[in-house]
């Protein structure tokens, strides 16, 4: 698979993901067919381009943590987007059992595309 076709998965993936409902990098990964690729994951957000509609802010550590610098712009922009949706975020962290997205076989192949723009 082509490096584009492995970028277009994740960010559709990510795009599926539910207001109110959080899934890990390596989660994101597995989704979409790429074993072991949290850090490609990692690598997309990192590269997202300005004005993206991706909520990446929906995306964690596998612990519930939030990756980016404590304190910094971009880890209290996520930890709010994440509180104006519902998800509980206590020292930068969300309770995955609670939040975690776990789609069932049926809402991943019969769910209409997610809407968002590159």
């Amino acid at each position: 698979m082509d490096s584009e076709t492995r970028r277009r998965r994740i960010r559709e993936t990510i795009a599926a993901i539910p207001e109110g409902r959080v899934a890990s990098y390596g989660q994101i990964a597995e989704l979409a067919g790429l074993a072991r690729g949290a850090r490609q994951v990692a690598y997309v957000l990192k590269t997202l381009p300005a004005g993206h509609r991706l909520p990446w802010h929906r995306v964690l550590r596998s612990s519930g943590h939030i990756a980016l610098a404590t304190g910094s712009s971009g880890y209290r922009m996520q930890r709010d987007r994440l509180r104006d949706e519902g998800v509980r975020v206590e020292s930068g962290r969300v309770n995955m059992r609670t939040y975690r997205w776990q789609p069932d076989l049926d809402e991943l192949i019969w769910a209409p595309p997610p809407e968002w723009e590159e």
